[in-house]
């Protein structure tokens, strides 16, 4: 399996509109790979292992047009001998229309595209069914990881830690990294999981892993009762960014040398730096950042986070 020796955490310190430096800790998940990076590998890592176990195929899954998760399943399947296939939403879309697209078509991944209409049923058993029966001896996998087996795999983001947090920060689309996050912390931990996405879906999305984690009704509410929901910091939805947060992660990166981009890590900072000021988090807080990677996406942005070319 991919070696994460290169994930370690970080002590850094930041100063937030002129007070006094804050310090705290960060999970650089983003250098494990440059392309199956982050929570993206920790999310793949078991459903690979399923995979290989049971001797399929492949693995088939699902993502929009820019979707880090589909590139970093192409090239797993690229380095462990799996076929990959995604299914992407956009039926005007193709192997060439954009950068991710591209790399997941050279990895090998058979790309399908699909509308939207139909894409919305993803999770649908009789959607799934068409798809199995197209595809037999592969192993599904949802959008973004989003199964028992990716939400297990983060348990081992926080793995590194040699001390326990007050507050751990971490990006969520599906809310599958949280979950692992949350089901590995201690009572004394609050867990903030920041929406990248418009809407009030996540609550439910966590629960939901939890229960396929633990079964039981009980443990689940004692779990969400450390769980803390950031849903004010997407800047207007998945990707959608404005001049503050470019400004932020600028700031962030001259002052530490770490670079976010503003789809997901961004974001987190944003939610941190607004705690902090509020009063939510305190200086003496013991405060763990989970740098998720994606840094490959974010070259979008180059023309406002110069940094991340090459990335």
């Amino acid at each position: 399996m991919l070696d994460v020796s290169n994930s370690y955490i970080q002590k850094v310190q930041c100063t937030f509109r002129g007070i006094e430096p804050f310090a705290f800790d960060i999970v650089r998940d983003d250098l494990i790979d440059t392309v199956i990076s982050g929570n993206k590998w920790r999310k793949l890592k078991y459903n690979v292992e399923k995979a290989i176990h049971n001797k399929n195929e492949g693995i088939l899954t699902f993502g929009g047009a820019f979707s880090n998760h589909l590139i970093a399943t192409a090239k797993a399947g690229f380095n462990y001998g799996l076929k990959t296939v995604g299914i992407v939403r956009g039926e005007e879309l193709h192997t060439q229309s954009n950068v991710i697209l591209k790399a997941c078509n050279d990895f090998g991944m058979q790309l399908e595209f699909i509308s939207r209409d139909a894409y919305r049923r993803r999770n649908e058993k009789s959607f799934l069914a068409d798809w199995h029966t197209r595809f037999p001896n592969y192993w599904f996998v949802p959008e973004g990881g989003a199964n028992f087996y990716g939400a297990i795999g983060c348990q081992e983001i926080i793995k590194a830690a040699d001390q326990q947090y007050d507050h751990i920060y971490v990006a969520s689309g599906t809310g599958t990294t949280a979950t692992g996050i949350l089901s590995a912390t201690i009572q004394e931990t609050r867990v903030h999981a920041v929406s990248v996405l418009k809407g009030d879906f996540l609550k439910e999305e966590i629960s939901k892993l939890l229960w396929y984690m633990l079964a039981n009704d009980e443990a689940v509410n004692l779990y969400m009762d450390r769980l803390e929901l950031n849903t004010t910091s997407h800047f207007g939805g998945y990707s959608k960014t404005k001049p503050e947060l470019f400004g932020l992660i600028r700031s962030f990166y001259d002052q530490t040398g770490i670079p976010l981009e503003p789809v997901y890590t961004g974001k987190v900072l944003h939610a941190l730096k607004t705690d902090y000021l509020g009063g939510r988090i305190h200086r003496d807080d013991r405060v763990l950042f989970v740098h998720s990677g994606g840094l490959q996406g974010g070259k979008t942005f180059a023309e406002h986070l110069p940094f991340l070319v090459g990335r």
